[in-house]
């Protein structure tokens, strides 16, 4: 694999809650910000990236994730534009994200979704998703667009899972 991981940024870090601009040029300095982002997502044990949770504020993301059939799925979605397909269910599962390290909470999201964007070559790429990889594609979107999941929680949740992050990054730096 190519690529260097780069740290994750975390919550509260400015480019995580802005909009990030769109991608105008596709040229090697993008193909390798993907690498670098398959490898920062590896690295960290994630299923999808978004560009500035390494820091980039750029409209793309990666991922590597199974749908709801267990079938892995793996590519770049670059200027991404979300659809939700009409007829769908809400699936309640748990959601975590690197960029809050740790805790997970349950959040509603359509158990369906369809991404449009473009490929680093700039192709013109369509991803459907079912499972988890709706999910991902909703979440990454959702980053690109200077949310994070916990944005979607109600005020006490968040508050807990924010709370739970901070007890084990405490934890961490006294074991350290």
């Amino acid at each position: 694999m190519t690529g260097t991981a780069r740290p994750i940024t975390l919550v509260g870090e400015p480019v995580l809650h802005r909009p990030c601009a769109d991608v105008e040029t596709f040229d090697d300095a993008l193909a390798e910000l993907v690498d670098d982002m398959f490898a920062s997502m590896y690295e960290a044990n994630g299923v999808g990236l978004a560009a500035n949770q390494i820091g980039v504020g750029l409209r793309v993301f990666v991922y590597d994730c199974p749908d709801e059939d267990g079938v892995a799925q793996k590519g770049v979605v670059v200027n991404p534009v979300l659809e939700m397909p009409e007829h769908r269910h809400l699936d309640d599962s748990e959601e975590g994200c690197l960029s809050v390290p740790g805790p997970h909470a349950p959040l509603a999201r359509p158990d369906r979704a369809v991404c449009h964007g473009f490929d680093v070559t700039g192709a013109p790429v369509t991803v459907e998703g079912t499972g988890l990889l709706a999910r991902c594609l909703q979440h990454e979107t959702d980053h690109l667009d200077g949310k994070l999941y916990i944005d979607r929680l109600a005020k006490r949740v968040r508050k807990r899972v924010l709370a739970e992050m901070e007890e084990m990054r405490a934890e961490r730096e006294t074991v350290a």
